[in-house]
């Protein structure tokens, strides 16, 4: 049977390590999201950093990485009809919050049978729902097993190459295996570096000359200054020849990146570097690391001076170089689930380039949109009314229809885009963790909290949901919902209100 919520109210702690999604969830630019309007009494959910009333907070259980919060559901459940559909969810997506206009899809989970549709062939503003339409062109290229590799290699007589390959999610120092942030450490790498110098025979570069007496300098730095404490003995470059294209799409505001509300499009990052409102990520991400592979290898005892350069970065490490030390990302589908989790921008754009680049793509945002829609046709899906300029749905102007992204989850499930299913099934619990982990927190939508998962997205005038429900019957359904017609005197808080009492409506009801 599905889980029940038992009576109490929702602790602090349970909330604290999702305050920055929040943040996200409600500012211009990052995670497709407009400013907050005002909340409006009783039905729209409390603003962040407002005391909640206790009484109307769902008990959640406590999350674990990886796993869904349902019990095995029963082969036997009964399937909700449409008239059923129609009947339970009609007041609530009559809601003037969303505009009188609303695109709907609902589907047996199991069988993927089309069990209600209201508007669902019209183009629509989808806004960051469209990420899944970038994740299932990323599933077809891509092995999601697969990871990303940063090495360091031996490219001249003593000179080290940082190699990027795509992760921009490298911890500073040791790197976490039960983290798809963090997963590989810029420590580790700087471990198997020294090892392989100090391993290596006479005459290879590896001379007690080549040592520094103290360590790095220490504290991140800009990434084109001397490391060393010792007389100089190698230099260190970083090879970006993978990061083909520009970092940031055209139709985005550069205020949101100076602002922390997104960053840049790079292949290689620090994951304690992301944006945050207020907090923006380095320009360069790439000579941020650079500098603190710099001190780590310091702090090891190599003595490191940076050589950094525009040319350098664009010139590519010799072919056959020695590899001194490498050190993996998580795998592809854990790092996508993390950019659908926290609706990243820039991670979903990194993975796209990378796929549209091996697809034989040159790298470009304006080719990457068309890699998207072109595997899509490839596939089959029905592409009319769709329209992408960027792979995030950062970018105003694009649009798909409700149904494309209703077919897409429905393929993902029945195996046709492999891995996608596990990803979806990691998308964020209702009122607990990602992008809804403060929604669903308020009557009458709590009913759905601990139960719905859901990628959201939102921008000016459009707020949509896309994900999956258990009804009464203990029936797994999936939804897409889009409402791209929201008034600006209700705006964004009244819209996502409505949103999240119609997935309670659906999960409340058996529908038949």
């Amino acid at each position: 049977m599905r889980r029940s919520l038992t009576a109490g109210v929702l602790s602090l702690s349970l909330l604290v390590g999702y305050a920055v999604a929040d943040v996200y969830d409600l500012v211009p630019g990052v995670l497709t999201r407009d400013r907050p309007t005002p909340a409006a009494p009783a039905t729209t959910p409390t603003a962040p950093g407002a005391t909640q009333t206790p009484a109307t907070l769902a008990p959640l259980p406590t999350p674990t990485a990886g796993t869904g919060l349902l019990a095995a559901l029963p082969d036997s459940a009964p399937v909700p009809t449409t008239a059923g559909l129609a009947t339970a969810l009609e007041a609530a997506l009559a809601a003037p919050a969303l505009g009188g206009d609303v695109g709907v899809s609902i589907r047996d989970a199991r069988t993927g049978a089309l069990l209600y549709a209201a508007g669902a062939d019209q183009p629509r503003v989808v806004a960051s729902t469209a990420k899944i339409l970038a994740a299932a062109a990323i599933a077809t290229t891509f092995d999601l097993n697969r990871t990303m590799t940063t090495r360091v290699v031996q490219s001249g007589d003593r000179e080290l190459t940082l190699v990027a390959g795509g992760d921009t999610l490298l911890a500073r120092d040791q790197g976490d295996p039960d983290s798809a942030a963090g997963h590989a450490g810029l420590g580790d790498l700087a471990d198997q570096v020294v090892a392989a110098l100090k391993a290596a025979p006479s005459g290879s570069g590896s001379s007690s000359g080549s040592w520094g007496g103290g360590g790095g300098a220490g504290g991140g730095g800009s990434g084109s200054a001397s490391r060393a404490t010792g007389p100089p003995g190698w230099s260190l470059r970083l090879d970006e020849t993978y990061d083909a294209g520009a970092a940031m799409p055209p139709g985005w505001n550069p205020a949101d990146v100076a602002a922390g509300y997104t960053q840049g499009v790079h292949m290689i990052g620090l994951a304690a570097q992301r944006p945050k409102p207020g907090e923006p990520s380095p320009a360069d991400p790439g000579g941020a690391v650079l500098a603190t592979l710099a001190d780590r290898l310091g702090e090891r005892g190599l003595t490191v001076t940076i050589e950094d350069s525009g040319a350098g970065r664009h010139t590519a490490s010799p072919a056959g170089a020695r590899v001194l030390g490498e050190v993996t990302s998580a795998p592809y589908r854990e790092v996508l689930a993390t950019a659908l989790d926290e609706s990243d921008n820039a991670l979903t754009e990194n993975l796209v380039r990378q796929a549209a680049m091996a697809a034989g793509g040159d790298g470009t945002f304006a080719h990457n949109a068309v890699y998207v829609t072109a595997t899509l046709d490839g596939l089959g899906f029905d592409l009319s009314g769709t329209h992408l300029l960027d792979t995030s749905g950062l970018t105003y102007g694009q649009t798909a229809t409700v149904r494309l992204l209703s077919d897409v989850v429905a393929a993902a499930r029945a195996g046709r885009l492999p891995g996608l299913a596990d990803v979806l099934a990691k998308l964020p619990v209702a009122g607990l963790d990602g992008t809804l982990h403060d929604r669903f927190l308020d009557k009458p939508a709590s009913s759905a909290a601990g139960i719905a998962r859901a990628k959201t997205g939102t921008l000016t005038g459009a707020s949509a949901l896309l994900g999956t429900t258990v009804d009464a019957d203990n029936r797994e359904l999936d939804f897409v919902l889009v409402a791209d017609k929201v008034p600006a005197a209700s705006g964004t808080w009244a819209a996502r209100a409505a949103l999240d009492r119609i997935v309670a409506d659906l999960t409340g009801c058996g529908c038949r």
